[in-house]
C-alpha cells in the first residue's frame, strides 16, 4: 500500500526539540515533506530577520531523519506554500495550533487535502519548546482590547466619551506584525528598554512610549491605549474625553479574575492584510455611534467583573458591531466568510487587528477549534 504524502511548512529557525517532536508527530500519517518560509516571507510575516539563513534551516530539516524532503517554498505571505503544495499534492497538511489559519483549511477543502492540527506534544522527558522562548528577544508584553477600540482616538471621543478595555499579554508568541497586538508600540517599547518594562511610576512610563512613538509632526498619531496596554499589567479601562490621554484609569490586578479571563479568550490567526489596505477609508465616524461603542464597552466591563461570559459574549460583539458600522472597512468579505463557521462556537467575538492580519478574539466556556491560549501579563513590578 502507498504511504500518505503528508505536507507541513513553516520557519524552523533555531531548530529545537519541539520542532524535531512536530515533525515526528506528522511523520506517523505518512511520508513528510517540509516546506520552509523564505527570509523574505519571515521577514514581512514577523518584521524580524531570521537568527539562521533560509539555506541553513533547509539543510538542517533536510537532515532529520523524521523528513522525507524538504524545501524553500516559492510563494510569500501565510499561504507561502501554494504552489509547492500543487506540485507535491498531498494527502495530509499538518500544522500546529499557533500555525492553524481558517485560510489554511479553507486552501485544504477546496484541493481535497486533509487538515490536522498537532497537539504539540513534546517526547517524553523533554519541555515543550518554541523558537519565541529560545530567542528570549525580550520580556516586553503585547496587548489586546477587548472592547471600545477606536475611543482612544479624538476624531472618535470628540463625539462622545467612551473608555477602552485593554489586558497586558505575556510574550509566548510572536504574534505577526500589523496584528492588531500593539506591535508597532512594541516595537517601540524595545528601543526604549530592550528586555522588559522597567520599574517605576507605569503611568509616566506609558506617557513616555506614547510620545517616543508619537513625535512632534507625527501625520498618523497611533492610540494611547497601545502604550498603556503594553506598560500596565493585568485588565484595564481607559476613559477618554475629547483627547489622545485618558482622564481616568481603572486598574484590575485579582489573580482570580485575571485566571478567569484567561479560561475564556482563544485566538485564531487570520492571513496577512494586503498591502494597499486602508482601515479609514469610508468612515461614518458620528455621536451615536460613538455612544453605542461607548456603551458596549461599559457593559464588557461590567460582566467581566460579574465574571458573567455570556453577558461579556453580548458585550463583544456589540463592540466589534458599533466599531465596524464607523469603520466598515475594519472587517474584509474574506475575514467575514472566515468568521461565520465560528459563531456558533462562542459566546462572543472581535477582531484584533483590521482587515485580516490579525486574529478573532472569541469569548467562550470551553475551548474553540484550533484556538490558541495566552496568558495575562500579573504585576510583577508594582
Amino acid at each position: 500500500m502507498e504511504r500518505k504524502k503528508v505536507f507541513v511548512s513553516g520557519c524552523y529557525d533555531m531548530l529545537h526539540s519541539g520542532h524535531v517532536a512536530f515533525f515526528e508527530e506528522a511523520a506517523q500519517y505518512g511520508d513528510l515533506y517540509v516546506g520552509i518560509g523564505s527570509d523574505k516571507t519571515i521577514q514581512e510575516l514577523k518584521a524580524r530577520k531570521t537568527i539562521n539563513t533560509d539555506a541553513e534551516r533547509l539543510y538542517m530539516v533536510k537532515a532529520l531523519k523524521a523528513v522525507r524532503d524538504a524545501w524553500i517554498n516559492s510563494g510569500n505571505g501565510i499561504l507561502d506554500f501554494v504552489d509547492d503544495i500543487k506540485r507535491l499534492e498531498p494527502d495530509i497538511f499538518f500544522v500546529n495550533r499557533d500555525g492553524h489559519s481558517p485560510a489554511k483549511e479553507q486552501f485544504c477543502r477546496e484541493f481535497g487535502i486533509r487538515y490536522v492540527v498537532s497537539e504539540r506534544i513534546p517526547h517524553d522527558g523533554l519541555p515543550v519548546r518554541s523558537t519565541t522562548a529560545l530567542r528570549k528577544e525580550c520580556l516586553i508584553p503585547y496587548r489586546i482590547d477587548l472592547a471600545g477600540g477606536w475611543l482612544d482616538q479624538p476624531f472618535v471621543n470628540a463625539c462622545y466619551p467612551g473608555s477602552v478595555i485593554t489586558i497586558s499579554i505575556e510574550p509566548d508568541y510572536e504574534f505577526n506584525d500589523r496584528s492588531g497586538m500593539s506591535t508597532s508600540s512594541r516595537k517601540k517599547a524595545i528601543e526604549l528598554w530592550h528586555t522588559d518594562i522597567p520599574d517605576g511610576d507605569r503611568e509616566m512610563l506609558a506617557r513616555t512610549l506614547f510620545c517616543y512613538e508619537n513625535p512632534p509632526g507625527t501625520e498618523y498619531v497611533s492610540g494611547s491605549q497601545d502604550s498603556l496596554g503594553i506598560v500596565m499589567p493585568g485588565l484595564n479601562r481607559f476613559h477618554y474625553n475629547n483627547n489622545y490621554w485618558p482622564e481616568k484609569i481603572d486598574r484590575v490586578k485579582d489573580y482570580d479574575l485575571l485566571l478567569w479571563i484567561e479560561q475564556r479568550i482563544w485566538l485564531v490567526p487570520l492571513y496577512p492584510r494586503v498591502d494597499d489596505y486602508d482601515v479609514l477609508a469610508d468612515t461614518h465616524i458620528d455621536r451615536a455611534g460613538a455612544m453605542a461603542l461607548s456603551a458596549a464597552s461599559d457593559a464588557c466591563w461590567d460582566a467581566i467583573l460579574r465574571k458573567n461570559a455570556e453577558e461579556w459574549g453580548r458585550a463583544s460583539v456589540a463592540s466589534f458591531e458599533a466599531q465596524l458600522k464607523m469603520f466598515p472597512n475594519m472587517i474584509t468579505e474574506d475575514v467575514r466568510d472566515a468568521l461565520e463557521p465560528y459563531k456558533s462556537q462562542a459566546l462572543g467575538w472581535k477582531l484584533s487587528g483590521a482587515g485580516g492580519g490579525g486574529y478573532f478574539v472569541f469569548v467562550n466556556e470551553t475551548p474553540v477549534r484550533n484556538a490558541i491560549r495566552i496568558r495575562v501579563r500579573r504585576d510583577r513590578i508594582e
